[in-house]
């Protein structure tokens, strides 16, 4: 199953550290890739691009797309769509049946008031409570609910920093290219 996430209503100048950030976690909880519909930033995208290179694995960026074309061809293509809303079905009612559909997943979350429409595309509208909150901290929650919390275990392919866990203080990993190395020895 395949894990994407739709990031809607964007706006550069006042969302980018939120948008990089439900990005981050997107990639760190298991997705398999972000898409800033309807909009182009770049800066959000080379965020998000260091971080893969730096702490490996691989995640898709997608941008510019428009988000109504995207969300029917995930769904001509099969996927379900998963809208995160405080006004949807409390999250424990639909995740055993989202667990158990191998379906590729497509999660959209807004950055401003999401119209109506999107409500009505989506095939699950799915709350993560119902009081206002970070759309960061529902798309968290979502995917460790999906994920039954594997997520946290993961090991990223490629990583060249790691962190060791550690009861007291900090370890990070840093892995030398290997070009670098042959440059050292001689």
């Amino acid at each position: 199953m395949k894990v994407f996430v739709l990031r809607l209503g964007h706006r550069p100048e006042r969302d980018k550290r939120i948008t990089t950030h439900v990005g981050l976690v997107a990639r760190a909880f298991g997705a398999s890739g972000l898409v800033l519909a309807d909009i182009v930033d770049n800066k959000v995208v080379e965020s998000l691009r260091k971080v893969v290179k730096n702490w490996g694995g691989e995640f898709e960026i997608i941008q510019g797309v428009s988000a109504k074309k995207f969300i029917n061809e995930w769904r001509k293509h099969g996927g379900e769509v998963i809208h995160l809303t405080m006004y949807g079905l409390p999250v424990d009612y639909i995740i055993p049946k989202l667990r158990n559909s191998n379906k590729d997943k497509l999660i959209i979350v807004g950055a401003e008031k999401v119209p109506i429409e999107y409500y009505k595309l989506a095939d699950y509208n799915i709350a993560i409570g119902h009081q206002p909150h970070s759309e960061v901290a529902a798309l968290a929650i979502f995917l460790d609910r999906l994920f039954e919390g594997r997520e946290l275990y993961m090991k990223f392919r490629n990583a060249k920093i790691q962190v060791e866990p550690c009861e007291k203080g900090k370890k990070v990993i840093k892995k030398v290219e290997e070009k670098k190395r042959h440059n050292r020895i001689r």
